[in-house]
This record gives C-alpha cells, sequence and structure tokens, in this order.
C-alpha cells in the first residue's frame, strides 16, 4: 500500500488554476522532492495534502485512507500527517521539552516523557530539554521542530523548506541526519524546496513541476542525464546546445564533426535536431588554427568554467581541477571542441 497517492488533483486560487489534474504516488519509506520555479504550485500540492488547502478537486489518499475526494474532507488534525516548516514554528514560551511534547496531550504523563525522550534521543538533543528556542542555534531550533513531528508518530511528513534558513554547512549536515531518521524511522516524506542540491541530497526521487503538473518524475540523476524537455534540462544543470542532423540510423553531422550514438536514432534521415550537451560532456583542447575563442575562463574550486565562442555559439566546458594540474586557458586562446562518449539526448526544438 502506497503512503500517498494523489489523482486527478486540481487547485483554484482566484479563478487562478494553480494545480492542473496532478497525479503523484508516494511509496513506503520514500522521501520525494518537490521542485520547480516559484509559482508552480510545490507549497499548494504540500498544503493540499495536509488539509491546510481549499477549492480543490480529485483524490487524496494517505495510507490507502481518502482524506480529499468528492464529499470528503479530512480536518488537518486528523490526517496523521507530521509538518516541518521553514521558520521552525516553535513556541518562544515553552521550552524544548514542552514544544516537542505539545502534541501529544492524549498521553499519559509517562508516555508523553517516553515519547519526548526518545526523539530528543534521535535528534542528539537529550541535554538541551529545558532550554528555550531563543537559547538555540537555527540548526537546533529546526531538529527540535522535527523532534516534535516525529513524537507525534505521523503517517506520514511534509516538509516545506525546511533548511532554507541555515548556513550552508548546517544545511547538509542537517539533511543527511534528517533522511537517515527517516529512514530508520521507515517513514515517507514530500519535501518542497527550490535548491536543487536540497532535492538530489535528502530525496529519493524529484518530482519537478511546471504551471501546475508534474513534466517529470524520477531519480535526480535520471532527470539530469535523461530529461524529457529542455524545461526539465535546463532546470537540472547547465545546458549546451548543439545543432545536429541525422546522417544515418547511428549518427548525427554536427559543427563539432560526427557523432556516433551509443543507440539506436528513431529519426528519420536529414531530420535536424538540438543535441543536449552538458558542460562536462564537452572536451577542449588548444590549437593554433581552431575555430573556437576562449571568451571567460571562471575558477570554482574543484573544476574551471570555460565558455568558448565557437562557429557563432557560445558553449560551457566544466574542466575538472584535479590537484590543480588542468590544462590552463586563457582569454583570446583558440581551441578546439570535441564531444565526449554518452547518452546522447535530443529535442525537436
Amino acid at each position: 500500500m502506497s503512503a500517498l497517492v494523489v489523482n486527478k488533483l486540481s487547485c483554484f486560487y482566484q479563478d487562478n488554476q494553480v494545480l492542473e489534474s496532478l497525479d503523484l504516488e508516494l511509496e513506503n519509506n520514500e522521501i520525494i522532492c518537490l521542485l520547480g520555479e516559484s509559482g508552480c504550485g510545490k507549497t499548494t500540492l504540500l498544503k493540499a495534502v495536509a488539509g491546510l488547502q481549499t477549492k480543490l478537486s480529485g483524490e487524496v489518499k494517505i495510507n490507502g485512507k481518502t482524506v480529499n475526494d468528492n464529499g470528503v474532507n479530512v480536518a488537518p488534525e486528523k490526517r496523521k500527517v507530521g509538518l516541518i516548516f521553514q521558520d521552525y514554528a516553535l513556541f518562544p514560551h515553552l521550552n524544548v521539552f514542552d514544544n516537542v511534547a505539545f502534541s501529544l496531550s492524549q498521553y499519559s504523563k509517562e508516555e508523553k516523557k517516553k515519547r519526548v525522550d526518545d526523539v530528543l534521543a534521535l535528534v542528539r538533543l537529550c541535554d538541551y530539554a529545558q532550554r528555550f528556542p531563543h537559547q538555540l542555534s537555527g540548526g537546533q531550533q529546526q531538529r527540535i521542530a522535527i523532534a516534535r513531528a516525529l513524537a507525534y508518530q505521523p503517517d506520514l511528513m511534509l516538509l516545506d523548506e525546511p533548511f532554507s534558513n541555515l548556513d550552508h554547512h548546517v544545511r547538509f549536515q542537517l539533511i543527511h541526519e534528517i533522511r537517515e531518521l527517516l529512514k530508520v524511522r521507515s517513514m515517507s516524506a514530500l519535501f518542497v524546496t527550490h535548491s536543487k542540491e536540497e532535492g538530489f541530497a535528502f530525496a529519493d526521487k524529484i518530482a519537478l513541476m511546471q504551471a501546475g503538473k508534474i513534466v517529470q518524475i524520477g531519480s535526480a540523476q535520471n532527470l539530469y542525464s535523461h530529461p524529457k524537455s529542455k524545461y526539465v534540462a535546463d532546470f537540472m544543470g547547465q545546458s549546451n546546445y548543439l545543432k545536429v542532423c541525422v546522417k544515418d540510423k547511428y549518427s548525427y553531422q554536427s559543427d563539432l564533426g560526427l557523432l556516433t550514438s551509443n543507440t539506436l536514432i528513431e529519426f528519420e534521415t536529414g531530420k535536424a535536431l538540438n543535441l543536449l550537451l552538458r558542460p562536462e560532456q564537452i572536451a577542449i583542447e588548444t590549437a593554433v588554427n581552431g575555430l573556437g575563442t576562449v571568451k571567460q575562463v571562471d575558477f570554482l574550486g574543484a573544476y574551471q568554467q570555460i565558455t568558448v565562442s565557437y562557429q557563432n555559439n557560445d558553449y560551457r566546458i566544466k574542466q575538472s581541477n584535479h590537484f590543480g594540474d588542468c590544462m590552463q586557458f586563457k582569454v583570446g586562446d583558440k581551441v578546439t571542441l570535441s564531444v565526449l562518449s554518452h547518452d546522447f539526448v535530443v529535442f525537436t526544438q
């Protein structure tokens, strides 16, 4: 049984359609990241699952129980979901213990203490039970917010940009810790972020949204390497596009020479296409008579990014700076470019 099933979900806000007949399925102990531009419907979908969004049509099931459908709208507090927000939402007048125990009023004093002690141990903050939120760092406050959600023992965890207020070092440390906690607890989660890097590190799958729809879902590696559209390709990473023409069933002709495909080409001979090239899929070499000219060189630590003007097009190339011994290029250098062997992705437009 799936932890979450969303079927044909649509939502209108002030006559604007925010979600359009959206489908999504979340398996048990799976983490899915909702990724996309501002206004694409990520947070609206999260609120719809939580029961905080009105004017919905379609079906939402949590662990097999219908919580939204025609005539059915289960109240948020009865959906057994845990909510974690970017602003922590801790009560400033309550200490850590009471913040975590806030949703456990129906339990005995002994059971409440056991649950709070258990989750504080999970987030490694047992010694902070009597402190108040203002006495904690941002990372510690977010751990308390997560402990509070875990103490409730929800069927589903919903996270709305929970790491965005943390600095880079604390953010990724906490991302890995919380992912491990969810996996240990066999808990499923739906996670909203604007950051690709957060999604890559935290989720099992990425659901990329555009204009109220999920345009592609799969592992981060799959969306990066095998995008189904230019929108997906450009959102997931830097893109170069090379105009190619189908020469035969296994090769393309291009300004960078004849390119041999690893797989059968399904388009007819002579078909004009755009080949996606990631910066790391292009090789560069200096050549006195090269047709390319280096326009810009950016040193970025582990690698350098080189922008090359070639046949009236600009290409961005990533070169590893392994042990600092990569080839050094200067603006104005003449170079040649070639395409490294990989699985080709082409688009008709």
